[in-house]
């Protein structure tokens, strides 16, 4: 589909991209750019996505000698 048209119809474009169809878009016949279905697992990551995976140890916020000689190589 050229541009021009591309731009004139461009909201059933849209809804045939969220039907899984994908629309090459051309100039001068020559295909300048793809609109379709984003990948599900390419979604953004929003915050909290990990929450039950993430296991924190009850001595997360400890610090002992052991940790001083690491952090420090003393």
């Amino acid at each position: 589909m050229n541009i021009f048209d591309a731009k004139a119809s461009f909201s059933r474009l849209v809804a045939a991209a969220e039907a899984g169809e994908t629309v090459l878009i051309a100039r001068n016949g020559k295909p300048v750019a793809r609109l379709g279905p984003i990948d599900p697992v390419s979604r953004p990551v929003t915050f909290g996505d990990l929450g039950a995976t993430v296991t924190i140890s009850d001595d997360f916020d400890t610090w002992d000698e052991q940790d001083e000689r690491d952090w420090y190589g003393r």
